[in-house]
């Protein structure tokens, strides 16, 4: 059985004594496919590098991160936009952090805004951050939700009735990762309550290492241990009729033979699901 990581940060200078080991060991774990998400203008140009010494394994997104956004915002995004889409499967990674300050919450709230409309426009799914702002950025969703091609909310750890609230944008699913595995984590009370269909793979490396693995550096191959705990096992049908009734039955597995970007590229969110070899 082989699976996608849907988030790592592979072009990171965390993994240049090593990047190729990496690599390996992620693919003798059972990873095909990463998608690597750019944070930055600066990054658009080594996340493509990674990407291309990587083919058919590394997948490129591009956004600027909520915790990048300065008051110059306008213009990085207005040459990030002139590389969309090309080679990239997704905006990301977006979004909105108010967890450190909300120095540029105006500013924040603008940029995501704007790149959710390059996701409308150019049918690139989302890759959306968010910490300490999810009303904020539930309430801008919505203005396009009928729109709005897909995506993931990235680094999923929030409650219930949190939960509830994001899969009621169809199209969408929740990241999982090390934080599942994390001693105080409520995520694998939560987990049985979410269709199995809305769930997916990530490490977000090199940061969130999961038990064991917790301090050490993270890699994509570390996804092992979350499966571990059973997160592909839950919300297979016990799920709540609320969860139910916001479910996207056309999300499904897929094979390995499928064209990974250009299912990106259609809003399709099996682009970002674990792939069943059979």
């Amino acid at each position: 059985m082989n699976y996608i990581d849907t988030h790592a940060h592979l072009d990171g200078p965390e993994f240049d004594a090593d990047r190729d080991e990496v690599v390996a060991r992620a693919k003798a774990a059972g990873i095909s496919h990463v998608l690597v998400p750019a944070i930055d203008l600066p990054s658009v140009a080594g996340v493509l590098a990674t990407c291309d010494r990587y083919p058919g394994f590394a997948h490129p997104m591009a956004g600027l991160h909520p915790e990048e956004v300065r008051a110059d915002f306008r213009d990085v995004l207005a040459q990030m936009r002139r590389q969309l889409p090309g080679r990239f499967i997704a905006i990301g990674e977006v979004g909105l952090d108010y967890y450190w300050s909300r120095e540029y919450e105006r500013e924040q709230l603008e940029a995501f805004e704007e790149q959710v409309r390059w996701s409308v426009e150019t049918r690139l799914p989302l890759m959306i951050h968010c910490r300490k702002a999810q009303n904020e950025m539930v309430a801008l969703l919505r203005r396009y939700e009928a729109d709005l091609p897909g995506g993931v909310f990235h680094c999923f750890t929030g409650n219930v009735r949190e939960a509830d609230e994001l899969l009621r944008f169809d199209r969408f699913a929740l990241g999982i990762g090390g934080v599942l595995t994390f001693k105080k984590s409520h995520l694998p009370e939560v987990l049985p309550h979410i269709p199995m269909e809305r769930i997916v793979l990530e490490t977000d490396a090199p940061y969130m290492a999961p038990v064991p693995m917790r301090g050490k550096r993270n890699e994509s191959a570390f996804v092992s241990h979350v499966l571990r705990r059973r997160v592909l096992r839950c919300g297979t049908g016990r799920a709540g009729r609320g969860h139910q009734r916001h479910s996207a039955p056309h999300i499904r597995p897929v094979r390995l033979a499928m064209r990974l970007p250009a299912a990106c590229r259609r809003g399709c969110m099996s682009a970002f699901k674990r792939v069943k070899e059979m």
